[in-house]
């Protein structure tokens, strides 16, 4: 008898192979864990780290430049005043005491300020609307031969300065027939030396131009010759333009002569 039951499969459809299934299994797990994983940092960092912020260097701080003293402006401050000028008596003693206190104020030599106090005592004097202060010499000689201190009897010997205008003295005070050069310890022109020239010791000789004294109190002289009142800023600034007209010395001698004086009155 013939058996009729009817097999349970096809023997000629094949089954798709394992190795594609797990393949699409694969691929579905790794497409869910992305989604998984975006979802999670999405939710968990809603705004991605912003890029460190660069800070930006400080612009330097622009330094003040020292103010220069303006033409005009003002006048030096003043400083300690030298003894008054006693005619009939001798007044060395004070005068030395004086330049002794103002040296130890301002390192200046005492020998050199007593030149500088003679000058500014016997102007007090002969000029006493002048006001010319022994500080303005001081920042004068200091410009014209620093540090250098003259002998016993007041002589310190200056170079003559270069050439400055045409020759007024045919070579007489600076050696020299085709120009004037300033001379002396605080540089003054020839034609400036001849017209106010003054021996500072009253002894009745010529004034000697390498001598300290003379020239202190030549130049003081000649700085008071024009009316000029030196504690006033104007009076100070015509007298010093007219000694020497380039700007950059006057203001140069005005902030020598301000820090002289401002240290000969601090405590």
């Amino acid at each position: 008898m013939a058996d009729t039951t009817q097999p349970t499969s096809d023997p000629y459809r094949e089954d798709p192979p394992r190795r594609f299934v797990g393949r699409i299994a694969m691929s579905l797990g790794l497409v869910l864990t992305g989604v998984v994983l975006v979802v999670t940092i999405g939710i968990r960092n809603p705004n991605p780290p912003a890029e460190p912020a660069v800070t930006a260097a400080a612009a330097p701080v622009p330094v003040k430049p020292e103010q220069r003293p303006q033409p005009g402006a003002e006048a030096p401050r003043v400083g300690l005043a030298a003894p008054p000028d006693r005619p009939l008596v001798s007044d060395q003693a004070e005068l030395d005491a004086w330049a002794t206190r103002v040296a130890g104020k301002t390192h200046l030599d005492a020998r050199v300020l007593a030149a500088y106090g003679r000058a500014e005592m016997w102007m007090q004097r002969q000029k006493p609307s002048c006001h010319l202060s022994w500080a303005t010499l001081a920042a004068i000689g200091n410009q014209a031969f620093g540090t250098a201190t003259p002998g016993a009897d007041g002589t310190l010997p200056v170079k003559p300065g270069r050439a400055e205008v045409p020759d007024t003295d045919k070579g007489k005070y600076d050696g020299d027939r085709t120009a004037d050069h300033r001379i002396g310890p605080l540089q003054m022109l020839p034609s400036a030396w001849h017209k106010h020239a003054q021996r500072a010791n009253g002894d009745g000789k010529p004034a000697d131009q390498s001598n300290l004294d003379d020239a202190a109190f030549t130049a003081a002289r000649y700085l008071c010759a024009n009316g000029d009142d030196l504690g006033t800023p104007a009076g100070w600034w015509a007298a010093m333009t007219s000694y020497n007209p380039a700007v950059n010395y006057v203001q140069d001698i005005f902030t020598a002569a301000d820090s002289y004086a401002a240290a000969s009155v601090a405590p």
